[in-house]
């Protein structure tokens, strides 16, 4: 057995080596062909080249070679070509006159030479962009296809009624072959998108979606859909269940590699079903069928799962008035509208008879009948007044959209309504835990922390962190809250109680209410098993077609690149979204481990990336220099030495303080 481990661990720090040494001679190389392009070209053109420098600041090892010094300096984010007459710590040696005396020298060949070596670097990016895209469409690229895992509640795609299981098929009339243009179409935009495509029951759609422009980017709230497959971990015993939920408890164990194939013997097809049986049969044992790794397709696997009942705290928290409505929706038909609050659902109060966090599961469990509801509408300048309604819902199930990011309202997918819940107490069950803390109705609060269970690290958990959140007017997400207590299960939560006079805080341990029948406990739509993101393989038949893939892969990620700076200096894209240097190392290591394909796509963008943001007009890069070589083409005039030396260092000191900004976003954001 120690033997055994001692193998295990072994290779997966072999397989971590491995990754880095891969991501560090991926990036070296972009670096390296970048600066081989200007080398070449200034080598071509008979300039003395002085140093040859993968990285900035301290040379940590170098070697002469002929006339040129090759380095390897301590600073890895870059490098640089030092030739005669050309030295951006020292601008004057461009308009030196002794220097463009040296016939060998930068400053004395003709312009369009020096345009040639200047522009090589990016030449040879776009170039060596391409072939590693080439490359990697001949391994084969797996992409994330246009199918909706989830909509957000609240935001435009959920309020046009997109679905999970959705497939775009268009945007704006142009075809979408990945989920990136989903993406991409939204964090562009001008203005409205529009996007057609196909329900999972073989209805196609056409909707046209406002982006929401709230948050760093424009965005319109998708989410990828994930596939059938567990996944498979670098770590071969890592879990593939959440700690603590049903599927822990499955018997025989969920492994790594199963994919779904049936529950209770009916065929699962895609995700979207197989969220959706979860969902719908919250509350039931289920005996799913899985085709385990390695096994002819033919042999399941049938492993059984039980329930996730909710741990609560007893608390029953206000309901806040109705945030958004699906267009089309049984509450859009019902005249419903934003900004109503409902008091009354067949003639029980919600918050005291009915809890606000289950009406999800009302609703749903009232599909096809007539339900009527009792809402406060504020009127312009009028005390608000009682509107009673009558809906039909849908039979959508309960929680299928749940609340998973931070002040995101609730969902009723059977009524198509979102609505936030207010963490004002109305009614604290008896036996409970707030009962048992002392938390009484009419208090509100103000502060939640889930900590981890004493004894208990986090490697344990899968390395979920403890979390916390902060109520107040603006953020009154108390479902929000909720949910993250249900992906904990066990773990202590610290409540901040107000009384209006005093503040104290209680630890309680959410329960498992003991009064529910098994089989008819309020149940999560969720089983703790840890999925894989759906993909699927662009491959390139031969090399002719991989270079035909590479080269419209390079366009679109120079377009991109463009639109991305346009957004950044037109405020629809904020800088916050910027990574720096750690972060593309973290990715870079992230799909190296994903395969050669991948880290060769990254690299790909990266190269193309380098490209385009080093021709920028910005003295220092490439393209300050392109412009001042301009300059001299048009006027037959060098640039003024103060001008040229003033340029410079500004954009010295611009390039730095971005260096800085995107470090301090890698490491504190």
């Amino acid at each position: 057995m120690e033997v055994v481990l001692t193998s295990l661990l072994l290779g997966t720090l072999v397989g971590k080596i491995a990754n880095i040494a891969m991501v560090a001679l991926g990036l070296g190389l972009v670096i390296f062909f970048h600066e081989l392009g200007h080398f070449a070209v200034a080598k071509w053109c008979n300039v003395k080249v002085e140093r040859f420098s993968i990285g900035f600041g301290p040379i940590i090892y170098s070697f002469k070679y002929g006339e040129t010094e090759y380095a390897l300096s301590i600073i890895p984010f870059g490098g640089y070509v030092k030739m005669l007459g050309q030295d951006d710590v020292d601008p004057s040696q461009l308009t030196s006159e002794e220097i463009a005396l040296d016939p060998r020298s930068y400053s004395a060949k003709p312009v369009y030479q020096r345009m040639g070596i200047i522009s090589a670097g990016v030449i040879m990016n776009i170039i060596t962009g391409m072939l590693f895209f080439a490359f990697a469409f001949r391994l084969g690229v797996e992409s994330m296809p246009s199918v909706v895992g989830a909509a957000i509640p609240g935001m435009p795609a959920w309020e046009s009624g997109i679905q999970p299981g959705d497939v775009i098929t268009k945007i704006d009339g142009n075809k979408a072959s990945s989920y990136m243009d989903i993406i991409r179409s939204s964090a562009f935009s001008d203005g409205d998108i529009t996007m057609e495509g196909v329900h999972p029951d073989g209805q196609t759609f056409e909707v046209k979606i406002t982006p929401d422009r709230t948050g760093t980017r424009p965005q319109i709230g998708l989410i990828p859909a994930n596939s059938l497959h567990i996944p498979v971990f670098q770590d071969p015993g890592a879990s593939v269940t959440s700690k603590g939920t049903a599927a822990a408890k499955a018997e025989p164990s969920f492994l790594q590699g199963d994919t779904f194939k049936s529950i209770d013997g009916e065929p699962i097809q895609d995700y979207a079903q197989l969220q959706r049986t979860f969902a719908a049969k919250s509350n039931q044992t289920l005996k799913t069928g899985v085709n385990r790794k390695g096994a002819p397709p033919a042999e399941t696997v049938e492993i059984t799962v039980g329930n996730n009942p909710f741990r609560t705290l007893g608390l029953w928290m206000d309901i806040g008035p109705i945030e958004a409505i699906q267009d089309g929706s049984p509450a859009a038909r019902a005249g419903l509208k934003v900004g109503d609050k409902i008091t009354h659902i067949d003639g029980k109060d919600v918050g005291k008879t009915l809890n606000p966090l289950q009406l999800p599961n009302y609703f749903s469990d009232k599909a096809g009948e007539t339900v009527q509801i009792v809402v406060k509408r504020q009127q312009d300048g009028a005390h608000p007044t009682e509107v009673s309604l009558n809906v039909v819902p849908l039979d959508n199930p309960a929680w299928l959209e749940h609340p998973i990011y931070s002040n995101t309202p609730l969902s009723v997918g059977s009524m198509g309504i979102a609505f936030h819940v207010i963490p004002t107490v109305l009614k604290v069950e008896e036996g409970s835990p707030a009962a048992a803390a002392g938390i009484q109705p009419d208090e509100r609060i103000k502060k939640v922390k889930i900590m981890l269970p004493e004894n208990n690290t986090l490697a344990e958990w899968g390395g979920i962190p403890e979390v916390s959140y902060e109520f107040d007017d603006k953020n009154v997400n108390w479902a929000n809250a909720f949910w993250e207590i249900q992906m904990r299960p066990g773990w202590p939560v610290e409540l901040t109680v107000s009384n209006k006079r005093q503040l104290r805080e209680v630890k309680l341990v959410p329960w498992i209410d003991p009064g529910q029948k098994p089989g008819e406990q309020w149940s999560l739509p969720v089983r703790g098993i840890k999925m894989e993101l759906l993909r699927e393989t662009q491959k390139a038949d031969s090399m002719g077609q991989a270079l035909g893939m590479g080269v419209e892969y390079t366009s679109n990620s120079a377009k991109d690149i463009y639109l991305t700076l346009r957004s950044l200096f037109t405020g629809r894209v904020s800088p916050l979204e910027l990574s720096g240097p750690i972060k593309i190392a973290s990715v870079a290591y992230e799909v190296a481990h994903q395969g050669y394909a991948e880290l060769l796509l990254f690299l790909g963008f990266l190269s193309v990336n380098l490209a385009v943001l080093n021709f920028l007009p910005i003295p220092v890069l490439d393209g300050g220099h392109m412009v001042f070589l301009c300059w001299e083409g048009i006027t037959r005039k060098r640039p003024n030495e103060q001008v040229l030396a003033a340029a410079t260092y500004v954009g010295m000191i611009f390039v730095l303080g971005l260096m800085l900004f995107v470090l301090y976003l890698d490491i504190f954001l």
